[in-house]
């Protein structure tokens, strides 16, 4: 099953020529979300070619314009290609109203279903299906802030070909055995599930935090992550600013990517003022070496194990 992120925009709250505010595009296994939602994010889609169409389910982190002025483009833009699927917006609650209000003064009635689910709790599991988890945790920020866990859902044990090879087996006793159970043959025979099974590789999970203050009670929420998107606004000669505007220096987000054991750091949500950003990767490798500087269009696969 794929399991993907794409960086619609890497940039903080100014927009710049090479860099958009927020965005990340999730595809897994052909379920596709959007992470945020700032301007011109879908022109973004648009330009790195994504299924913009197939979005169902959109989260926005905080209220902070760059992290949703483009929603209620994205959503007309919906209304005037003759969309008929739902549309599902997770978010704070006072979302729905700006974009009721939007809508009421351009006079738009959405062809569309729209259907917000506003957070109720700092942990809560906001979406569900056969294949993917995605879950919420709380960021430290200015305005209440949310964190994303994507997580696939552990899939069934593989029976080895060669016990199906030699064995009659029921298409409902494949189903028992992958569900963990034991054989037992028609001739009395048991067979011991871990003797003919093959453990699926441990399921992938992806977890997006910006913006937020350093906070290390962070890596407790997200603990070995394949992929962690943390902001990173400031470099550390700038600490102070990042404590007093509630964001974090790229050293601190390589912090919580070691502490929750994490795979692989993907830093983003650059202030403009860096025209260089090897500062980034420097302070950040210092602390956890397998990290990558976010690029609007990057996109990032997450192997199996």
């Amino acid at each position: 099953m794929s399991f993907s992120i794409t960086v619609l925009g890497s940039g903080a709250a100014t927009p710049t020529i090479g860099r958009n505010p927020s965005g990340i595009f999730v595809n897994i296994g052909n379920n596709y979300f959007l992470i945020d939602c700032g301007e011109g994010t879908q022109m973004q889609l648009r330009r790195f070619n994504l299924k913009a169409q197939r979005i169902n389910h959109v989260f926005i982190s905080h209220l902070h314009g760059d992290h949703f002025f483009g929603l209620v483009g994205l959503i007309s833009t919906f209304h005037l290609t003759g969309r008929k699927e739902t549309l599902h917006i997770h978010s704070d609650s006072q979302l729905q109203e700006i974009i009721a209000l939007q809508l009421k003064h351009t006079q738009t009635q959405l062809v569309y279903p729209l259907e917000f689910h506003p957070f109720s709790q700092p942990h809560e599991t906001l979406f569900e299906n056969e294949q993917v988890t995605v879950k919420s945790f709380p960021l430290v920020h200015k305005i209440t802030s949310t964190g994303f866990l994507f997580s696939e859902k552990q899939k069934p044990r593989k029976i080895k070909k060669d016990f199906i090879q030699h064995e009659e087996v029921s298409i409902k006793d494949i189903k028992r055995i992958k569900a963990g159970e034991d054989y037992v043959s028609p001739q009395g025979r048991v067979y011991l599930n871990r003797d003919i099974t093959i453990a699926a590789p441990p399921p992938r999970q992806f977890a997006y935090c910006s913006d937020t203050r350093f906070d290390e009670k962070i890596a407790d929420y997200i603990k070995n992550v394949n992929l962690l998107y943390h902001e990173a606004s400031f470099l550390d000669d700038e600490l102070d600013t990042a404590k007093e505007k509630f964001h974090s220096t790229a050293s601190q987000a390589a912090t919580i990517a070691a502490k929750a054991k994490a795979d692989q750091l993907l830093l983003g949500h650059f202030s403009a003022r860096y025209k260089d950003l090897n500062g980034f990767m420097k302070e950040a490798s210092k602390v956890f070496p397998n990290t990558v500087l976010a690029e609007d269009g990057l996109t990032i696969t997450i192997p199996l194990k």
